[in-house]
């Protein structure tokens, strides 16, 4: 039985945490991996319980992240605060490394902490190290500064070099690798799913309680559920979008459910654009709910831009409102083509054009019919997409007996 540890830099709640490498490790388990993850945490003093067993999963809270989470907010650290809050999370990582047996480490984004962690395991202790890289990291990050930037990009491009194999959700990122003279053999493509226990079916009672509680009763509910942070979601984009719904579909209201660094800047833009009275937002809800607000919604929306940070996320909320069979808008940017598959269980809009967006919402709103077929194609979609269909398939990625390195 391989014994694998994962070494990640954020809680179970944020989004990698929850949607990637939590299922990831619950189907390893259920395939007969020990699997153990030591981790960060956005709000580290306020646990009451930092080590515990989840699933078959041990997990261990060992230091503060570099963000600290508090109700809707994300908060950074001065620079000098955060270089104690760096070195520290780097020690106590590396000592839960020393101390968990494992037989792989596996380096969840090549974050300073980790990855230095990581590699003395590595070079040190003769462990192979795996790397995970679900993100454009110098693109979808807040900098304080140049130096923290330069760091940043100085790990991204460096530790990928240093570690046995990687493994990627987007093909953009593979396509990166390759260009840095990364050799194939190392590169597993091991895509974003969805997690069928965060998913079951919901209770209808429970559903129209919460929208009665919103006040969304007769109303046409377009959603944002994710991250309020403009660094990689381009929220704004989706208001000033919105200004043109609301004109044409009177009981149109936007819920955007979430919390980040940028969730004030979105209240004032909306009174800035005179869509407040129409937009509604939750802030930070618990994990076990997300799928109750997916079914209140009537659209799902992934607003981007055609940059890198676009290109290097395979988008979660695209497996999310498939599987909760709420129809789904996005822009054929990085692998969301891909993913959608053909015929696409999605509605495109022009990247980073809001009337774009704006008419393609206007016709999933006014249109049943379409409305229906992207849901059927969404849910024909995702069957393909659970966390353990993909791990079934990607196992042998952490054994490499008999695997031809093609992924999925």
């Amino acid at each position: 039985m391989k014994k694998i540890l994962f070494l990640i830099t954020q809680d179970l709640e944020s989004p990698s945490g929850l949607g990637r490498y939590l299922p990831m490790a619950r189907e390893m388990v259920a395939l007969g991996f020990s699997i153990s993850i030591a981790a960060l945490h956005s709000n580290y003093d306020s646990l009451r319980t930092k080590r515990f067993r989840l699933d078959g999963v041990e997990i261990n809270y060992v230091a503060q992240m570099h963000v600290i989470k508090k109700g809707n907010q994300k908060q950074y650290y001065s620079s000098v605060r955060l270089l104690f809050i760096t070195l520290n999370a780097f020690l106590k990582l590396l000592i839960a490394a020393l101390t968990t047996p494992a037989d792989i480490i596996y380096i969840g984004k090549p974050h300073p902490m980790n990855s230095l962690s990581g590699l003395l395991m590595k070079y040190i202790f003769r462990k192979t190290v795996y790397l995970d890289c679900d993100d454009y990291e110098i693109g979808v990050n807040h900098f304080q500064n140049v130096l923290q930037q330069k760091i940043v990009s100085f790990f991204e491009q460096v530790i990928p070099q240093l570690v046995d194999y990687i493994t990627t959700n987007t093909y953009f990122t593979r396509s990166r690798l390759l260009a840095m003279g990364i050799p194939a053999t190392k590169i597993f493509y091991l895509p974003n799913g969805v997690d069928r226990q965060r998913f079951q079916a919901i209770e209808l009672d429970l559903i129209e309680k919460i929208r009665s509680d919103l006040g969304l009763e007769r109303k046409r509910v377009v959603a944002y559920i994710g991250t309020i942070g403009l660094s990689a979601h381009p929220i704004n984009l989706l208001l000033e979008a919105f200004v043109k719904v609301a004109s044409a579909v009177p009981n149109s209201i936007l819920l955007l459910v979430g919390g980040g660094e940028d969730y004030s800047k979105m209240k004032l833009e909306a009174c800035r654009l005179g869509i407040d009275n129409k937009v509604l937002m939750t802030g930070r809800i618990p994990s076990e709910k997300v799928g109750i607000y997916y079914k209140i919604a009537h659209v799902s929306i992934d607003p981007v831009y055609a940059d890198n940070a676009a290109k290097g996320r395979s988008p979660l909320k695209m497996l999310e409102s498939w599987v909760s069979e709420v129809p789904f808008i996005t822009s054929n940017v990085g692998d969301r083509t891909l993913l959608a598959g053909n015929p696409p269980a999605a509605l495109f809009a022009k990247p980073g054009d809001a009337d774009s967006l704006a008419e393609a919402i206007i016709r999933v709103l006014s249109s049943e019919k379409l409305s229906a077929e992207l849901v059927r194609l969404g849910r024909e979609r995702v069957e393909q997409l659970f966390w353990d269909r993909i791990m079934a398939n990607c196992q042998k990625i952490f054994t490499k007996d008999d695997f031809d390195n093609k992924g999925l």
